[in-house]
């Protein structure tokens, strides 16, 4: 078996705040292979930002790591002193962010943002090796040479966002995590987007992280979907396994909610309730005041993420019970 690239293992952060401590992510354990791409989708407030920003020690304050470890080929980023840290962004794990135009330096010409990963990440490139290689990623992106020269006010969503892609990847990093990349674009941009990732994965040989609450972009990019509910992972699983045979009644709403062209479908579907807070996380599965498969145990017990067939795995009593 590959060894995974990333492997966290019972990662918890924590927010302090006035009324208490929100446990923003509680006991989260993924791997992440070679050449592998994750999708980790979950609503707003699962904790799916929060995840990705820890691989880069990137949580912002008051937050913090409050357990576990997130190991990349095999050291622990989670202790690793900063000095060692800022090494690893950019060159070894790049993150490309939700919103390019507040990613991007307002004041800074494209050309400008390039030359400053490399400079920081390459001082040895003298500054004709720097252009050259900056002209090489903006062809593979599709852009025009002289969009160097213009600002991130100048260029459209998603030529913002190819940028954005473009900064990650002028390092060759090995992996690369994307924070809700499609956002701020409309359905075609969008579409372009999904080849051009798939595209660059093919062509630089890229291990992705795709944080999304879109599914219909998992279902095009991801070989294996992991779901956050209340910080925690419900169900990790193949992506066809994910959409053909969910197994955790939280994944199978969310799957449900998703319009389908090709039903007669005079309303869409929606899932009751909402997730609960952090400060206080319920007793038991924290997905049992909204599940409509809810058992008394439910209630009581967490249950533990377990595998119940070959590669996929969830966390619910329903699925133990039935077994």
């Amino acid at each position: 078996m590959t060894e995974a690239l990333l492997k966290i293992e019972d990662l918890a952060i924590d927010y302090p705040i006035a009324i208490g401590t929100v446990h923003a992510v509680r006991g989260v354990s993924l791997e992440v292979a070679p050449g592998e791409t994750l999708g980790i989708v979950g609503e707003s407030g699962s904790g799916k930002s929060t995840l990705g920003l820890a691989v880069l020690r990137l949580v912002r304050a008051p937050g913090k790591i409050s357990g576990g470890r997130v190991l990349f080929e095999g050291r622990d980023l989670a202790s690793l002193p900063e000095n060692e840290m800022r090494k690893v962004r950019g060159k070894d794990i790049a993150m490309v962010f939700q919103n390019p135009l507040t990613s991007l330096n307002p004041l800074m010409r494209i050309d400008k943002h390039f030359l400053e990963v490399l400079k920081t990440h390459k001082p040895e490139l003298k500054p004709a090796e720097a252009m050259t290689l900056i002209k090489e990623i903006l062809n593979d992106l599709g852009i025009e040479e002289r969009r160097m020269r213009a600002y991130p006010h100048q260029l459209s969503g998603g030529m913002r966002q190819r940028i954005m892609i473009g900064l990650g990847l002028i390092l060759r990093p090995k992996l690369v995590i994307c924070d809700e990349p499609t956002t701020a674009l409309d359905v075609i941009v969008e579409a372009g987007f999904i080849d051009l990732l798939k595209r660059l994965q093919k062509d630089f040989q890229l291990t992705i992280v795709v944080i999304t609450h879109n599914l219909g972009l998992v279902a095009e990019l991801a070989d294996r979907i992991a779901v956050l509910y209340a910080g925690k992972v419900v169900e990790d699983a193949p992506a066809a396994s994910i959409f053909h045979e969910p197994l955790h009644p939280y994944t199978q709403g969310l799957i449900s909610c998703v319009p389908n062209i090709d039903l007669d479908q005079e309303k869409l579907t929606t899932m009751e309730g909402s997730p609960p807070g952090l400060v206080d996380p319920p007793l038991g599965c924290a997905f049992a005041p909204r599940c409509p498969l809810v058992m008394g145990r439910c209630r009581l017990q967490e249950p533990e993420l377990i595998e119940h067939r070959s590669g996929h795995k969830a966390a619910c009593w329903r699925i133990t019970h039935a077994e």
